[in-house]
């Protein structure tokens, strides 16, 4: 059905040479903001690998010092007031959000932190409303991916390594409340979960009532709650995700979910499993189901091939249909949305994901087709930091369409003078200029490096770092900005997101890392881990993998090989 039959061989000996799609330098020399050119990877490093990632651990240890004396063991920090806000229920977000990034820099000292807490956290109270999205994706993704790190046979043989089995065992009995408590969700008419849940103290955790959910907030569940299933041997939370997923797998009604092959409306009736729009795109609300499609069936092929042909069908389309080009500078390529059969032409940086996406599914069904295109996106998402004053990507953007007629009513162009000028020189014109802490640029840039080899990725990434570390640093941390095309980024709103920890640091300590430890995405084919969209590894259904760990017959055997004394 699908072109699947380049062989493995010839693939990767074509993805290890391809540099025609970014040959041109797409860069300009700004000062101190070069993000990179064509040739970066000829001349000498400046600074040694190691020397950045010591930079990055430095960022991260600034980062939660600052967490830990003001915030901990709320969930996020406030680094100008040296205070802290409850956003996402109280439970300690940054800190379940940066394990698994202490995990991976094997900064034993933060994982004895956070290893401790995690049994003290009450996952049936809280005072605000809770995101089943967000709750999977920073708390349930965070703890199952801190288990199946610490159960890794490469950490578990660090010398440092210095945990018993109890206390492994606690951050997945932690995972299991947690997803008990937020089942809840799923008690509707279709199965469809309601996004918004009240965990109310005297009558227990229910429904807000929402008649709608969207397409990302049911669809970025089903690789955490089959994995936990896989863990414990419970089918019921896999059964949950994947009976909600199924709507979304089979789309209906097709005139008004499908406006494209494989390519979506966003919201769908919680009731009757309908969709009831078809405007949709690769960005916020709709992302990451498009990208959980090739990840769960890397995760495991034998269970999840249909989701392998539901992304391909929307690949295809992204290609065919919704790939633009400005007017200004063609060369540069997006994905913007649509509405029914009209194409809009803006992104944003929460977008920008989807280069990585596209390399990832190239490496797993070695096609060369989408390689190539994903290192395009690439390119054309590292354009928006390296045009703005700060060497920073803005939170939305827009562009004129090639293709289509300057005069069009879906193809406007900049409404001020400034505006025009921009979108003269860069290829696209800021709508929101705000920088909130978001990896998805970076992303990219460590999938095309895993890719690739090529070194102008990590040229990239390092400019695109420094360029983060000198904008946002701001009091007890790092700040989200207002404005990335204004000097020094304007004001701090003085907000430190939780997934700084969980991606931005991650990503940038991974394409700077020569180790190739096993949660690095491989080209070779030979992954071990997948990430969830909060960059949390989670190991892969591979033989052992699939089987019960501490809930069966493998408790003993795990009691003997953490057996040692505890951290203190």
């Amino acid at each position: 059905m699908y072109p699947f039959n380049i062989g493995p061989a010839a693939f990767l000996a074509g993805a290890l040479t391809l540099t025609q799609v970014v040959t041109a330098t797409p860069f300009p020399q700004p000062q101190q903001k070069q993000i990179g050119t064509a040739d970066s990877a000829a001349s000498p490093q400046a600074v040694s690998n190691q020397e950045r990632r010591d930079a990055v651990k430095q960022a991260f240890q600034i980062s939660w010092d600052g967490y830990y004396k003001y915030a901990f063991p709320h969930d996020s920090l406030l680094p100008v007031s040296n205070s802290y806000d409850d956003d996402r229920n109280g439970w300690g977000a940054s800190a379940i959000d940066a394990f698994s990034t202490a995990l991976v820099m094997r900064d034993w000292s933060v994982v004895s932190q956070i290893l401790s807490y995690i049994p003290k956290i009450d996952f049936t109270t809280t005072s605000t409303e809770i995101s089943l999205f967000e709750t999977t994706i920073r708390y349930l993704g965070g703890l199952i991916s801190a288990y199946d790190l610490l159960t890794s046979t490469t950490l578990a043989s660090d010398p440092a390594f210095n945990y018993t089995s109890a206390q492994t065992d606690a951050i997945l009995s932690q995972a299991v409340r947690l997803a008990d408590q937020l089942s809840v969700a799923f008690n509707t008419p279709s199965g469809i979960p309601d996004n918004q849940l009240i965990f109310d103290p005297l009558t227990g955790p229910r429904r807000t009532g929402s008649q709608t959910n969207g397409i990302a907030t049911i669809g970025t569940l089903v690789l955490e709650w089959t994995r936990l299933s896989d863990l414990t041997g419970d089918p019921k939370y896999a059964q949950l995700a994947q009976r909600a997923e199924s709507f979304l797998l089979n789309p209906q009604p097709a005139q008004v979910a499908e406006p494209f092959p494989g390519l979506l409306g966003t919201n769908v009736d919680i009731s009757t499993g309908l969709f009831v729009d078809s405007s949709g795109g690769w960005g916020g609300g709709t992302d990451s189901f498009y990208e959980y499609l090739i990840k769960m069936y890397l995760y495991d092929p034998d269970r999840f091939g249909l989701y392998r042909d539901r992304w391909v069908l929307a690949a295809d389309s992204s290609i065919q249909y919704v790939a633009s080009h400005p007017s200004t500078q063609p060369d540069l390529t997006f994905l913007g949305g649509w509405r029914g059969t009209t194409l809009r032409f803006s992104s944003g940086h929460l977008d920008c994901f989807d280069g990585g996406n596209f390399i990832l599914g190239g490496l797993t069904l070695s096609s060369k087709k989408y390689l190539d295109f994903g290192l395009e996106l690439v390119k054309s998402c590292a354009e928006t930091y390296s045009s703005t004053a700060t060497g920073i990507g803005p939170e939305l953007f827009s562009w004129q369409d090639s293709r289509t007629p300057l005069n069009a009513s879906n193809n406007p162009g900049p409404s001020t003078a400034e505006q025009k000028a921009f979108y003269a020189k860069n290829g696209f014109w800021i709508t929101n200029g705000q920088y909130v802490l978001r990896p998805e640029v970076i992303e990219s840039m460590y999938y095309a490096w895993r890719a690739t080899k090529d070194e102008k990725y990590r040229e990239w990434a390092w400019a695109a770092f420094q360029a983060i570390n000198a904008t946002t640093r701001a009091g007890s941390g790092y700040s989200a900005v207002e404005d990335v095309n204004k000097a020094g980024g304007g004001s701090k709103t003085n907000f430190q997101e939780s997934f700084w920890f969980a991606e931005v640091l991650k990503y940038c300590w991974l394409i700077f890392q020569d180790d190739d430890d096993p949660w690095q995405v491989k080209a070779d084919k030979t992954n071990q881990f997948v990430y969830n969209t909060e960059c949390h590894p989670i190991r892969l259904a591979k033989g052992k993998e699939t089987e019960p760990s501490s809930y069966g017959s493998r408790k003993e055997k795990r009691e003997k090989r953490f057996a040692g004394p505890r951290h203190v």
